[in-house]
């Protein structure tokens, strides 16, 4: 299981090429925001299943296409068990990546029980030939390549919403987020639902505010595969409403044995910024 970890996927919710415009809209401008859920157990199966899980993700989103983009990402996950206990995951991950989409700088440091595990840290860029090249710190120093056109996770936040708007119902790309080791590309199939269009009163109190007015949002769900495992189960599954500003609410993280929901329980938004000449 894959410590739990959905902050790419999130900001969360896609080639190495700037995603283009649905024709007379402006680029993706993806909204700074912080954002906390509450996590709870929906559903559980099989030899691993839970009796009861519950948890909290805080997430804080920032930059735009010429400063490029932050997120800072908290996970605290308490997991029971009448088998193995209760054990507490609690994973912080920082990441940074240029506006262009072509280097990300990732680090996350990752405890269950209060005991510290392998942190990872590195640098990935995306070469000209659309390979990977990652440059790792932790959990030991070493370097790889990665054919296959990867890409980072919000420049899939960005290839999801243009999707969206184009009315495409999948999208299917690579994406290297610097989780588990450091070493995984993601195979990732998309599925987007039909555009929603107001339905205010039926939200949550914290995306009922003036900056959400008229922003239509999709459905989506995206599975991460293993690469090159040739089994077609997700390792994980990842559902929830993405606004067309990168905002998202009703999630839903689906890592087989059991189902967590995440309900939004507060929301800043802060007020957008005007576009340079280099906003994409």
């Amino acid at each position: 299981m894959r410590s739990l970890l959905t902050a790419s996927s999130l900001a969360l919710a896609l080639l190495p090429f700037p995603a283009l415009a649905e024709a007379g809209k402006p680029p993706v401008a993806l909204v700074a925001h912080r954002a906390v859920y509450d996590l709870s157990l929906v559903r559980s199966e099989g030899a691993r299943g839970l009796d009861g899980a519950r948890g909290r993700i805080a997430m804080d989103f920032a930059g735009d296409a010429c400063e490029g983009y932050t997120l800072k990402y908290r996970q605290v996950t308490v997991l029971d068990s009448s088998e193995t206990g209760t054990r507490t995951l609690d994973t912080q991950t920082a990441t940074f990546e240029t506006g262009d989409g072509q280097s990300m700088r990732f680090k996350t440091v990752s405890t269950v029980g209060g005991r510290n595990g392998d942190g990872v840290d590195g640098d990935a860029r995306l070469k000209p030939d659309g390979s990977l090249d990652v440059t790792l710190k932790q959990p030991k120093r070493a370097n790889f390549s990665a054919g296959g056109r990867a890409i980072f996770p919000t420049e899939h936040l960005k290839r999801l919403i243009e999707a969206a708007r184009n009315g495409e119902t999948t999208l299917t790309v690579k994406v290297y987020d610097g989780s588990d080791d450091g070493r995984k590309v993601y195979d990732t199939l998309a599925v987007i639902g039909r555009r929603i269009d107001g339905g205010a009163a039926n939200l949550e109190g914290a995306v009922r505010q003036p900056a959400l007015e008229g922003v239509p949002r999709w459905p989506v769900t995206v599975s991460y595969f293993t690469e090159g495992s040739g089994d077609r189960t997700p390792a994980y599954k990842v559902s929830f409403e993405l606004y067309e500003n990168g905002i998202s609410r009703a999630l839903r993280l689906d890592y087989g044995d059991f189902t967590l929901k995440g309900e939004l329980q507060s929301l800043q938004i802060q007020a957008a910024q005007k576009q340079s000449a280099c906003q994409r």
